[in-house]
């Protein structure tokens, strides 16, 4: 770097001895000003979490512009320095849009009542009405759907009796009692989903898993090991009622279900009886002798299909972006609700 480079940079950047930062000369005043409060509050200005920024922004009320400047100073030192932006979070708009707040807050609550409305036993309405309410219950927070499907098991904790939520980026959403009837819906539909997974732990499949459903037992919780709090809090269903662990909803699927359910035509299925056990007996597969060729015909399908499915990716790439547009879409559809 030449001496007149240098000079430009400090003529421009202001270095933030204290925090080992340096700051663009645009953004001083206003990083000065959010760095204060925080030392101030005992509360760490970078990396800020979403709600120190929320606070900081209620006790230093401003206009619109003034706090959209604040929010972009914070968040382009957080970026400058690798840390994510706690400024583009929902914890953080409403709390600068009051209007869009006072909107997801009217659209939150249809969607907490259309959750409490639906099936908890049966199969496999049970087992899809549990797990459509929890996801009623998160989209409610204005929790964007991409964060939805990249929850983990152990993203989800009680304080109390405050059900808290926190996304990949570190955004933490607490579900709190309601204040009139004292109870937590959330709470109870988390704990109802947590359940079923909780007994495919012990019991894989679906046979036993219907039964429960359809006359429920009582569930022992144990503490979440490594590998299960890993896995996808949200998974698909297929027909039959199996739950791939490993594989979480996409973003499309989840914002079709939220869709469906807003307008009051959620899927409906049929309730079906749980075999008796007697009925289910145990047979003894025959015995299967292949031919020579069997893997040399296998190996020489593979290698065929790879050729002719290798375009794929390119035809994935392009239905992602269609999904995208119709997130899009959709979000701005629920917003003028």
């Amino acid at each position: 770097m030449t001496s007149t480079e240098r000079e430009d940079v400090r003529r421009n950047d202001v270095h933030d001895a204290d925090l080992g930062l340096r700051i663009e000369a645009r953004y001083r005043h206003d990083w000065a000003l959010f760095a204060d409060w925080c030392i101030a509050a005992d509360r760490n200005p970078i990396p800020a979490a979403p709600e120190t920024l929320a606070l900081f922004l209620h006790e230093h009320p401003a206009a619109v512009a003034t706090q959209r400047r604040r929010l972009s100073a914070i968040n382009a030192v957080h970026t400058d320095h690798g840390y994510p932006a706690p400024g583009r979070t929902e914890t953080v708009r409403r709390r600068l849009d009051s209007t869009r707040a006072s909107r997801l807050d009217r659209l939150g609550r249809l969607l907490v009542q259309r959750a409490v409305e639906l099936p908890t036993t049966g199969w496999p309405s049970g087992l899809f009405g549990r797990r459509d309410a929890l996801l009623l219950i998160l989209a409610a927070t204005g929790m964007s759907f991409t964060d939805i499907t990249r929850l983990r098991r152990r993203d989800l904790r009680f304080d109390g009796d405050t059900l808290v939520v926190t996304t990949r980026s570190g955004e933490r959403f607490r579900l709190l009692p309601d204040p009139e009837a004292g109870d937590n819906p959330a709470a109870a539909i988390y704990r109802r989903w947590a359940e079923i997974q909780t007994f495919l732990d012990q019991y894989p499949g679906t046979h036993l898993l219907r039964h429960h459903l359809t006359d429920p037992t009582e569930i022992i919780t144990d503490p979440l090991d490594a590998e299960q709090g890993r896995q996808p809090l949200l998974c698909p269903i297929d027909r039959w009622g199996h739950l791939p662990h490993a594989q979480p909803m996409t973003a499309q699927s989840v914002s079709t279900l939220v869709r469906t359910h807003l307008s009051g035509r959620g899927p409906t299925r049929r309730v079906l009886p749980a075999p008796w056990q007697a009925e289910v007996a145990t047979q003894i597969e025959p015995e299967i002798e292949l031919d020579p060729g069997y893997y040399e015909r296998g190996t020489t399908a593979r290698s065929r299909d790879h050729e002719a499915l290798e375009d794929l990716a390119d035809v994935f790439d392009e239905i992602d972006a269609r999904a995208d547009a119709l997130l899009e879409d959709l979000m701005g559809v629920l917003e003028g609700l």
